[in-house]
């Protein structure tokens, strides 16, 4: 990032008054006010969330020349679109309309926000849910089906194995726009696909689950040791 423009909006930001009024904390997020650059990012402040690793970061994005926000739930991390904004000043006023309500999406299973079709898919009633067991190969349950989390593009995590020592996870996900289920991998939380759990209602992905899971969790813990 050029000089000029971090100068630029630097001088922006040390005008906004909004990072005044922010709360200091917010359902166990810390507020953490920043000015660090990190290749063509600059971040202006953030809320962090360590006992659920929850994180959010907000930051001016030279490249598309807009101030952006993305959000961590456990590994995963995404943009959200809904935050993209021109100036500080549209900005602001996305953030006082949703940065609280988000805070709550990441870390709590509202019922009164949870999609209807999440609903009706019957995943909160799941019986697999009992059977999921709290540890598999030193990954531990992160996310379970009974507190679906929101991300974006109508996805939904509902089922998270996680290690957060070698930043490596298994996710069941759930799409409410193609109303199907699938799986993501990460290894060091560099993604890998499969379609192994591909599924379209709940009986099909219990049987898959019941059939793979463990062993999918058994073999990426042998390829995590040897790597070391």
């Amino acid at each position: 990032m050029k000089a000029e423009v971090i100068e630029k909006v630097t001088a922006d930001i040390q005008g906004w008054e909004y990072l005044k009024r922010l709360p200091q904390e917010h359902l166990g997020f810390q507020l953490t006010l920043l000015n660090n650059v990190e290749e063509d990012y600059l971040y202006i402040f953030g809320y962090e969330q360590p006992q659920l690793h929850c994180k959010i970061l907000v930051y001016y994005h030279d490249e598309t020349k807009e101030y952006k926000l993305k959000a961590s739930v456990g590994l995963t991390e995404f943009c959200n679109i809904e935050y993209i904004s021109d100036n500080l000043a549209e900005l602001e006023e996305k953030l006082q309309k949703n940065l609280i309500t988000l805070m709550t999406d990441l870390t709590v299973c509202d019922l009164e926000r949870l999609s209807s079709l999440v609903k009706d898919k019957k995943i909160l009633e799941w019986d697999y849910i009992k059977e999921l067991p709290k540890e598999v190969a030193g990954f531990e349950l992160y996310i379970s089906p009974e507190k679906p989390i929101k991300i974006i593009n109508g996805s939904y995590i509902i089922i998270d194995y996680s290690d957060f020592a070698t930043e490596s996870n298994f996710i069941i996900l759930y799409n409410v726009l193609r109303d199907e289920f699938c799986c993501e991998l990460k290894y060091h939380n560099i993604p890998e696909i499969t379609y192994e759990f591909d599924a379209n209602e709940l009986p099909e992905l219990t049987a898959k689950l019941n059939d793979k899971m463990v062993s999918t969790l058994e073999h990426m813990r042998e390829k995590l040791n040897q790597e070391v």
